[in-house]
């Protein structure tokens, strides 16, 4: 669906924005990108579809890059290309129909078309009630509803979401994320969704690419990179201050009191297995015993997770017999040394 190559963007004065980016988004797949403030995220979404022009690179589109497009055929394309803003973007004089049939207009729909296809779109976001209001009536959630539904006018392929839901709060994020999820489970759009928050991430996107000045830190799984995080960035991304700092503290605390017969290790569960007694079962087959240093369950893209901090005591056989029947039932784990 997507393929980026190389992508290098900079500035007067060769400030460089974005260095060598390359990724791939599939057909229906909802992608991340997501990173600190002032990491490129924005002007990498823009560079999708040309709003920012990359120095270097390509930005295809089922098969067709189009930086080589003329401006007749980026137009064209353009209407494959949803965007959803994070500051709404609404026309504060005209009324919420008005708003999502914009597009519509400008393309020169018929206006029986452009009625249905605006009422479909209003009662798919929940709004077909407050199709004569104006922005000012609405709150921070309903303009992003409008806006959803605006970027859906022109059945793009492709839906880009810049800090969708950094404005809102916790609760109106959720369901806007829940409507984009139904969206992207009804008709397939492909959906690449730019955050800081790596909760937003954590709830519906497949795949993630982390953005560190500029550059690709890391790409992969989402369930892979939340819970077996490669590089620092993306660490301090996953945990919050608090819990990062409780860590290094047990560590530290750990490496101090370390004896020959103890591990500390990190144990990942996905799935099933987050709610199966795996660790009894490996305590009473081995005989190492465990003492849980911290835990966390949750959910990835609604797909249960576990993962403890443990301290694991036995001799060399214990643990190695320990480590043998955890890799047999392909349970993830980390060695902290």
């Amino acid at each position: 669906m997507l393929e980026v190559k190389n992508l290098t963007k900079y500035y007067p004065g060769n400030r460089i924005v974005l260095r060598d980016i390359s990724f791939t988004v599939g057909k229906g797949e909802i992608f991340g990108i997501v990173g600190k403030s002032g990491a490129g995220k924005s002007t990498l979404l823009r560079c999708l579809n040309l709003l920012e022009v990359p120095q270097l690179g390509s930005v295809a589109i089922n098969g067709t890059n189009i930086i080589n497009l003329v401006r007749k055929d980026l137009r064209k394309i353009r209407k494959d290309i949803g965007v959803i803003f994070q500051g709404f973007n609404l026309l504060s004089s005209k009324t919420v129909f008005a708003n999502v049939a914009l597009p519509l207009k400008l393309m020169g729909k018929p206006k029986e078309e452009i009625k249905s296809r605006v009422n479909e779109l209003l009662q798919l976001v929940g709004l077909l009630e407050f199709a004569n209001a104006y922005p000012k009536n609405l709150s921070g959630g309903q303009k992003q509803r409008v806006g959803i539904a605006r970027a859906l006018s022109t059945n793009p392929k492709v839906l880009l979401c810049d800090e969708a839901t950094s404005s809102l709060d916790y609760q109106t994020t959720n369901s806007i994320l829940g409507l984009l999820q139904d969206i992207n489970d009804k008709f397939k759009i492909t959906i690449i969704l730019i955050t800081h928050e790596i909760e937003v991430v954590r709830k519906i996107c497949d795949r993630v690419m982390v953005l560190d000045k500029g550059m690709v830190a890391e790409i992969g799984n989402t369930i892979d990179i939340l819970l077996h995080p490669k590089v620092e960035i993306t660490r301090k991304l996953v945990l919050e201050e608090g819990t990062e700092k409780y860590l290094e503290q047990v560590i530290n605390f750990y490496r101090f009191h370390k004896t020959e017969t103890s591990h500390l290790v990190m144990v990942s569960f996905i799935g099933e297995s987050t709610f199966e007694p795996i660790l009894s079962k490996v305590s009473l087959a081995s005989g190492v015993v465990f003492s849980i240093l911290r835990g966390e369950l949750g959910l990835i893209k609604r797909m249960p997770f576990g993962q403890l901090l443990l301290e694991m005591n036995g001799n060399v056989s214990q643990l190695n017999n320990a480590f043998q029947l955890l890799d047999k039932v392909d349970i993830h784990y980390d060695v902290i040394n």
